[in-house]
């Protein structure tokens, strides 16, 4: 198992490009079983998940290849046959859960071993079978998932939560059911609006696109389609926080701008400025680094929230920065109750940190980390511990980075290319 060796320090400087959008990547992926017409996907990240959800798409006769250009990806489900999927590959990752919706409306059945993905806490999937049972899926657990339905009718549906893989799912399955469908509570991620942008370019009926209330005009059926992914605003998150943590100067190209203005909001208060140049992103050397106070001079707190609130996703990140900003702030993530568990690993580098609760921890900085012998423990704290390491003091071991490969492409590299001092060894 590999591990990074990261020697901190030394501040970035150069230019960047993100890979494509993992959360986009994966539901499009499964959205190739909605018609057996080849669909093209341009800008894939070559990641351990896609990976693994390709080798899931194999297994049910999905037609997988790339083109001249390794990004470049044409999936065709034309003789496609339902039959037991891989329970160590679905465990591997959360979004197989996704194959249920375009499944349950083309053929009619799914036999699902449970998904896994991320020891963040319980990750509930009670949403998703809510929404298709109300769809028409009948639905049985023991010990594995079994969905079944004659042809889907359209219905109206208020998720429980605006949980985005249920919307994925609900959306793909309403998209060739019979009638119009109303989803209301949908989540509206920057992934969800492209697989919905997918889907209309294979001829589905998705109207109100990046608001919380869904229509779909159900379909007889879909056509193939090709489609280039957006970049991955996590991916451009954590290397703004790469170059805020080593005093560094970058510039971040084809960035996605426009799903950014929120995200830009909280780092603000966090004294982090980034400036957008048409749609690259210039983090300057200069940060102020001071956290700004809540009127009254009360400590501030982040908190997430659904989109186009901060990301659950992001909070790890944005954490690190905290620690080497001047202040004293309160971190909020109600949505996972293992997602602060990484911050153990922070105070052993020497941050200043209170865990008050299993959501809530409050941040004093700036303080000098120093580096530490650690352990990935999911992708999202795996990257705010490589941001840690890259500002420490010292030379740092970060193992089980599987975890970070899962969704970053190529990060040692990507970071080298910037100048810092990051090694790959196998543990």
């Amino acid at each position: 198992m590999d591990k990074f060796v990261i020697t901190g320090g030394r501040p970035l400087h150069g230019t960047m490009q993100p890979s494509g959008n993992k959360n986009a990547a994966l539901p499009m992926m499964a959205a190739c079983l909605l018609t057996e017409e080849p669909v093209i996907l341009h800008n894939m990240p070559n990641i351990i998940d896609t990976q693994t959800m390709r080798k899931l798409l194999e297994s049910l006769g999905v037609k997988v290849e790339m083109l001249e250009n390794a990004s470049s990806w044409r999936l065709q489900a034309k003789n496609i046959c339902p039959s037991d999927l891989d329970p160590d590959l679905c465990h591997q990752i959360r979004a197989s859960i996704l194959l249920a919706g375009p499944m349950l409306a083309r053929f009619g059945n799914l036999v699902l071993p449970p998904p896994g993905g991320d020891v963040i806490g319980r990750r509930r999937v009670d949403t998703h079978i809510l929404a298709l049972e109300k769809l028409g899926a009948k639905f049985k657990f023991n010990g594995v998932f079994d969905f079944k339905a004659e042809r889907l009718q359209g219905a109206d549906i208020l998720l429980d939560e605006a949980s985005v893989t249920a919307t994925e799912n609900t959306i793909m399955a309403a998209v060739l059911a019979n009638g119009t469908t109303t989803i209301r509570n949908a989540a509206s991620e920057p992934h969800i609006q492209e697989l919905c942008k997918l889907l209309n370019a294979m001829g589905a009926g998705v109207q109100n696109i990046g608001s919380n209330t869904l229509v779909i005009e159900g379909k007889e059926r879909l056509h193939g389609a090709e489609f280039t992914i957006g970049p991955d605003y996590l991916e451009v998150i954590s290397f703004v926080g790469a170059a805020v943590v080593t005093h560094g100067e970058i510039r971040i190209k084809n960035a996605g701008v426009e799903h950014l203005s929120m995200i830009q909001m909280v780092l603000k208060r966090l004294g982090v400025d980034m400036t957008f140049v048409g749609d690259d992103i210039l983090v300057g050397a200069n940060q102020r680094l001071v956290i700004k106070p809540d009127l009254g001079n009360a400590i501030p707190e982040i908190s997430v929230m659904p989109w186009p609130a901060f990301p659950t996703d992001l909070m790890s990140i944005a954490i690190v920065i905290a620690t080497q900003s001047t202040g004293t702030i309160l971190f909020h993530d109600w949505m996972y109750p293992s997602r602060m568990f990484f911050t153990d690993k922070l105070v052993s580098m020497g941050a200043q940190i209170v865990l008050c609760d299993p959501h809530r921890c409050i941040v004093n900085g700036p303080t000098r980390l120093n580096a530490e012998k650690l352990d990935s423990p999911d992708i999202r704290a795996g990257i705010a511990l490589v941001l840690a390491a890259l500002s420490a003091n010292g030379t740092s071991t970060i193992r089980n980075v599987v975890q970070i490969d899962r969704g970053y492409e190529r990060i040692d590299d990507k970071l080298r290319g910037l100048g810092a001092e990051i090694i790959r060894e196998n543990a």
